[in-house]
């Protein structure tokens, strides 16, 4: 059997741990927060006190961490992931980082006999639960490869896109449309409730045509009754739309609208709602329309 360490059981890494754990495999989780190893222990797994516990008997490390710096600080150093695990172990890391992050972490990663692959991915918590995730893979071929029946535990559709770092340069491009998307639900949304339209039988109508996308499926109702209840948080939005940003700036590509996004985002954030979902972007829209509402919940 297959031992997989997790390292990062919050909103995403929980389910997505408890998924390896039903198809089979030996699951060993750590958090910084211990009742989500609790509840990994709950559903069939094990649980670990630190990093260095964790990875010591896996085959295969995932990690599904907040930010770069949280990824290195695992990952690196004299207890970290490539110095505590064996020799040749490979480490999935699915958080979403910088690319030349990534890069480095890969380079450390063979420097200390270790491989490594960015795996970051997207569908949100919903997606994570169901194991509908989109993933999107750099790194050497046969290491994706060998990754491959893991990661389909976890989601539909696993890609391998380049090597390392190209994974997170595809999950930037990820972030930068579902931010330019939400922004235009929201905007649509509060339109259409402005002209006391049926809104739900419109967004039956737009879901069926070409403006038909993932955020009408899957978010237009949670908009609409202001239920803005977290499966990706405006913080983590704010983040990624930074490292959009910044890897958009390095390529030296401009995206007008994508900064326009960030920026909305960066704004709703600043008004103290970064733990809502990042479909509160409809709020803002309100704010800026004067149709400003107190009906949304957490």
């Amino acid at each position: 059997m297959t031992t997989i360490a997790f390292i990062g059981l919050g909103i995403m890494g929980g389910p997505m741990a408890a998924n390896l754990v039903r198809a089979g495999y030996d699951v060993i989780g750590y958090n910084r927060s211990r009742p989500a190893v609790d509840t990994l222990i709950e559903r069939g797994g094990r649980g670990a006190a630190g990093v260095t516990e964790a990875v010591t008997e896996a085959d295969v490390i995932i990690t599904m961490l907040p930010d770069g710096p949280d990824v290195e600080a695992v990952a690196l150093g004299e207890h970290g992931i490539y110095a505590a695990s064996q020799p040749g172990t490979l480490h999935i890391d699915c958080s979403t980082i910088m690319p030349d992050t990534a890069e480095r972490l890969a380079r450390a990663a063979v420097s200390a006999g270790r491989r490594a692959l960015d795996a970051p991915v997207s569908g949100g918590e919903r997606g994570a639960v169901e194991a509908a995730l989109s993933i999107m893979v750099g790194g050497e071929a046969a290491d994706v490869q060998e990754a491959r029946p893991i990661l389909e535990q976890l989601g539909k559709t696993v890609v391998h896109v380049g090597p390392n770092g190209a994974g997170q340069t595809v999950k930037a491009a990820n972030q930068l449309l579902v931010a330019g998307i939400i922004e235009l639900v929201a905007e649509a949304l509060v339109f259409l409730e402005a002209c006391a339209v049926d809104t739900h039988a419109a967004v039956e109508v737009l879901a069926g045509g070409l403006a038909g996308n993932a955020v009408l499926d899957h978010k237009a109702a949670a908009m609409l009754a202001r239920d803005f209840k977290p499966g990706f948080r405006i913080d983590l939005h704010h983040k990624d739309m930074g490292i959009v940003r910044a890897a958009a700036r390095k390529a030296g590509v401009a995206i007008p609208l994508g900064t326009l996004a960030g920026e909305l985002i960066a704004s709703l954030r600043a008004q103290g709602h970064g733990d809502l979902d990042h479909g509160a972007l409809l709020l803002l829209v309100e704010q800026l329309s004067g149709r400003a509402t107190t009906n949304q919940e957490r």
